[in-house]
């Protein structure tokens, strides 16, 4: 089976190594692999942490996902001798002040009402679990279950596992999805080239609504988000795991690499394709992380860098069959891409070679938004 894929971020990588590991011929057209949102994301692993009111599929389907990522990552590691940086020791939430620490109290309750077990710590266990934080945190939650990776690692190895399994990456942009017969039959690039493909899969994050040759309604609104983030460096230990808290009702999160390095970030815009660095956005990531953790201000500027998160209308993944046969869409992970790759990866591929959704995508295929008449 011939498969052209639209997109080389994290999850249209994902999606050729699993596909090609199953014998499909696999052609990837980006013109700039692995540039996006997965090349400024911090790469927490937080289906708890990030629970929200009103997103339980979700959490299941990031439940599922980070079960998956140890066979995942051992998988690809084995097959590439590269190294992901995957982290499963737990992500610590801290409350700055009275009102924060009771937000965090409702999101606890709702936690263990879907059966979650997060453990409640005072400030000072707080302190203990990370020295480094100010006296001023109320207190927090630890869970234990979540984690971290490093994005740029994990795409670097997704890219080397494609190319060791022959998927062809053309570097140019995808103009227009080929139809013929009503059905998807391939991709025209920009310059003109004609790739023809048994079926297509669309995994251009936010640019998967602006694909040509669709008819109307086929690809679900999908808005870029842009996201501001922060790269420090440490020579000495300075936080021992991901740490997330609120401050003033502002979330900031704080993402330690065994190498140093310390991720800031996330800021979150809705400012169409704007990826220009602002003033505001960076004071306010280093403002909120000085309240949680007053030494960041000693530690070393590395970058900053801003990306475009897919959003869907109802801000979770879009997974499955479009209407147009032959087209299946892989985008709108908005906050969750990295940690929603692997069960993606895998459910993309058995729908582009076996024609089905596996359960665990089922709540998440694009015909949860068309409107009847």
């Amino acid at each position: 089976m011939e498969i052209v894929i639209i997109g080389a971020g994290v999850v249209g990588l994902a999606a050729a190594w699993r596909t090609a590991a199953r014998g499909a011929s696999v052609t990837l057209v980006d013109p700039d692999p692995a540039s996006g949102a997965s090349n400024v994301a911090a790469g927490m692993l937080t289906p708890v942490s990030e629970l929200t009111y009103g997103e339980e599929p979700l959490l299941r389907l990031g439940l599922a996902s980070l079960a998956r990522y140890p066979a995942f990552v051992a998988e690809l590691e084995e097959l590439t001798g590269a190294e992901t940086a995957l982290r499963t020791d737990g992500v610590l939430q801290v409350a700055f002040d009275s009102d924060d620490l009771a937000y965090l109290e409702d999101l606890r309750r709702f936690q263990e009402s879907l059966g979650l077990a997060p453990e409640h710590l005072s400030g000072r266990e707080c302190r203990k679990q990370e020295p480094m934080l100010a006296p001023s945190v109320r207190g927090g939650l630890l869970v234990p279950a979540d984690g971290s990776i490093d994005p740029r690692r994990l795409t670097a190895a997704l890219l080397a596992a494609a190319e060791k399994l022959g998927v062809r990456l053309v570097r140019r942009r995808a103009e227009a999805v080929l139809v013929e017969r009503d059905a998807a039959a391939g991709v025209r690039l920009d310059d003109g080239t004609r790739l023809p493909a048994d079926r297509v899969l669309l995994a251009a994050g936010p640019w998967s609504s602006d694909i040509g040759g669709l008819p109307p309604g086929t690809v679900p609104p999908v808005r870029p988000v842009k996201g501001q983030v922060l790269r420090l460096r440490t020579r000495v230990p300075f936080l021992r795991r991901c740490t997330r808290g609120l401050v003033k009702g502002s979330s900031i999160y704080l993402v330690p690499r065994a190498d140093g390095e310390v991720v800031v970030g996330a800021t979150q815009e809705e400012m169409g394709f704007d990826t220009r660095i602002t003033a505001g956005g960076l004071w306010e990531l280093l403002r909120d992380a000085r309240e949680l953790v007053p030494g960041i201000t000693e530690l070393e500027f590395a970058e900053v860098s801003a990306g475009l998160r897919p959003g869907s209308p109802d801000n979770a993944p879009v997974l499955g069959p479009s209407a147009l046969p032959g087209l299946v869409l892989g985008t709108g992970h908005f906050r969750n891409g990295i940690l929603l790759t692997p069960v993606s990866a895998d459910a993309l591929a058995e729908t582009l070679l076996d024609g089905t959704v596996p359960e665990a995508a089922r709540p998440f295929t694009p015909d949860r938004f068309e409107v009847t008449a």
